[in-house]
């Protein structure tokens, strides 16, 4: 029989299996502890980015609520002022044919200055007999009114406060009324129509809505989510609703919403749409007091998570490395252990050999004593760098909050100079007894208080939303304007106006431009107070170039095209060196001497003429002095809209 081989059984190790064991425990270990560092992070930082999206939320729901509250509180008294006209109570106690026309015009002259959509006024039976919209197709004269809210509210004797589709014009809009009485009776209902479709001033991705008290989206910067309802209706309620005719019968369909998580403070997670690729925003809810309104921002979710799972995936990478470290280190550790013991075993046949490891080990030893020296040295430079750091942001802080007062100190130096001027010229005229000449002395000053009073807003309104471009300043009154707050300086200095149109014809000639005339054509993208701010600065810049001049004359030219324009203010003063060319438009560069000038109002024109969409330009001439060149974007006007001058 052929021998058989038998395999020998390998021997059990102890030893061996609790080596394996240790290794299996550490692993799982390991494991854990990432996945604890992973939801710790995770926790932390979506934390860290919802509060972050609650605060942006915030910002944008404070702006757009005072927007809203603004131009709703600007007409809130207009109906009352309406129906306080003699005019109004007499048509509608009396309607005579030559009283409704004599109203129909009168609501038209105030809802055009007024700038409101409607005006009008309904009789106590309920029928509008006067309208601001008397010429047009759509007329509300002779519509019956009386199952509107506003009318039966203001018919009680309150305030109607509503928003709905109009029944007649089909626009939306938000009605305004108040009770008309006379001789201690309610006689009808004067009403005022505003257009709020202005309001989504937003983007799509992060979404705006306003609800009434029922929960139906009225105002919405996402057009799809119109005249839906955060939630479902009751019957009752929908009857009211069709009974007023408030959104002309729409389909009031409920938003597809859901709620994954509800926050604190009127704030949750949910999604709009269904299946689990619909978009998840952090709603936000505020109160707007009256009307009984609410805004609700939406700011999407998904850039969140996005950057929590990096945030995530990035500790895990770290996670991950620092345990290879570790690992590697403890190799590193075992194969030192290993090179001792073999050195200690060596160490009676290579006792010179141990010698230099002796002087070797000492050498090393005073090198990290000298490493350990620099480290520390190191961090104490980076505990001053970051100490360093703290101050200058600090200085940055101050020297923000003193570049705004030194601002607005210079815009607010030649209005408090022309108010001393007109004040001490009013005393003069009263004592006169010129009461005339001082009631436009009067006049003067509330406008220049005014206009300090905007110069203020404008500066609060710094870090807010930047203005729109779309704005519309005729040019003849803002340089009257300018002419009249700076006549006390201007006298002695020759000064001459002139305007060159190019709209027709390129080689158009020049001719003498009258500021007291009617120049509808020369209308420019820009507010009229800034406008006025950029001319005051430019005239006043002349005249302290030409102060000491034998002659002084300062040249405004207007160079019109059919684009853009260019408003030129030059002088014969002595012209700007080459070195200040450059830095002409830093903020508090000056040449004047100390106390009579900050450096800011060139820097303050030339971003106002940016904000505007044009720009401010410098240059020396040929014969001598210097000449500003402000360009602006020239407005179309058209002649059923021509801005009427500012007097």
């Amino acid at each position: 029989m052929p021998a058989v081989c038998h395999n020998p059984p390998i021997p059990f190790d102890p030893l061996e299996a609790a080596a394996v064991t240790r290794r299996l425990l550490i692993l799982l270990v390991l494991a854990a502890g990432l996945v604890a560092v992973c939801a710790l992070t995770w926790t932390l930082a979506w934390k860290s980015g919802i509060d972050s999206l609650r605060r942006d939320a915030a910002v944008r729901g404070d702006r757009t609520t005072a927007a809203l509250k603004s131009t709703l509180e600007r007409y809130e008294s207009l109906p009352y002022i309406v129906g306080e006209h003699p005019l109004v109570q007499d048509v509608l106690v009396d309607p005579r044919p030559e009283w409704v026309d004599a109203a129909n015009r009168y609501l038209e002259d105030v809802n055009r200055h007024a700038r409101a959509t409607t005006t009008y006024i309904i009789r106590a039976d309920g029928y509008c007999i006067a309208a601001s919209n008397w010429r047009d197709a759509d007329s509300f004269v002779g519509v019956q009114y009386r199952f509107r809210p506003y009318f039966i509210d203001a018919a009680k004797g309150g305030v109607g406060r509503f928003f709905a589709i109009g029944t007649i014009s089909h626009d939306p809009g938000y009605y305004l009324s108040q009770p008309v009485r006379r001789d201690g009776r309610i006689v009808g209902v004067v009403v005022v129509k505003l257009n709020l479709e202005w309001f989504p001033g937003t983007d799509a991705t992060e979404p705006l809505l306003v609800t009434d008290d029922h929960g139906v989206i009225f105002l919405s910067s996402v057009p799809a989510w119109k005249y839906r309802t955060v939630r479902p209706l009751p019957a009752d309620v929908v009857a009211s609703i069709d009974e007023t005719q408030q959104y002309a019968r729409q389909p009031l369909t409920p938003l597809p919403t859901h709620v994954e998580r509800v926050l604190e403070d009127d704030a949750d997670i949910v999604r709009i749409g269904r299946g689990l690729r619909a978009p998840r925003y952090l709603e936000t809810r505020r109160a707007l007091g009256a009307p009984d309104w609410h805004l609700v921002t939406m700011s999407p979710v998904s850039p969140v998570i996005g950057a929590v799972r990096s945030v995530t995936v990035m500790t895990g990478f770290g996670y991950v490395s620092l345990c290879l470290l570790g690992f590697y280190w403890r190799q590193r550790r075992a194969r030192v252990k290993e090179m001792i013991k073999s050195r200690a075993m060596l160490q009676k046949a290579y006792a010179m050999l141990n010698e230099r490891v002796a002087e070797r080990t000492a050498d090393l030893s005073q090198a990290n004593e000298q490493l350990q020296r620099e480290v520390h040295e190191r961090a104490r430079a980076e505990a001053e760098l970051r100490a360093a750091q703290d101050e200058l942001i600090q200085a940055s802080k101050l020297a923000a909050l003193g570049q705004m007062a030194a601002g607005i100190t210079h815009e607010l130096n030649q209005p408090l100079a022309a108010l001393r001027s007109f004040s001490d010229n009013t005393r003069v005229f009263l004592e006169r007894g010129q009461y005339a000449a001082a009631h436009e002395n009067l006049e003067s000053i509330g406008a220049l208080t005014e206009r300090m009073g905007k110069i203020v807003n404008q500066l609060k309104l710094f870090v807010g939303r930047a203005r729109p471009r779309s704005l519309r300043s005729p040019v003849a009154p803002a340089l009257r304007n300018a002419l009249a707050l700076l006549a006390k300086r201007l006298a002695g200095v020759s000064v001459a106006l002139t305007l060159t149109d190019r709209t027709e014809r390129a080689d158009a000639a020049e001719v003498i431009f009258d500021p007291h005339g009617d120049y509808p054509e020369l209308v420019a993208q820009c507010d009229d107070l800034r406008l006025e701010q950029v001319l005051i600065n430019l005239i006043g810049n002349a005249l302290d170039a030409v102060a000491g001049m034998a002659a002084p004359r300062i040249a405004i030219g207007i160079e019109a095209d059919a684009a853009t324009l260019a408003i030129d203010v030059c002088d014969n003063g002595p012209g700007i060196p080459e070195d200040v060319m450059p830095r002409l438009f830093e903020p508090f560069f000056t040449t004047k001497e100390m106390g009579q000038g900050l450096g800011l109002g060139l820097a303050i024109s030339s971003s106002i003429a940016r904000d505007c969409g044009g720009s401010l330009a410098a240059r020396n001439e040929p014969g001598g002095g210097a000449c500003f060149v402000l360009t602006l974007r020239r407005a179309q006007v058209s002649a059923a809209r021509v801005p009427a001058a500012d007097v």
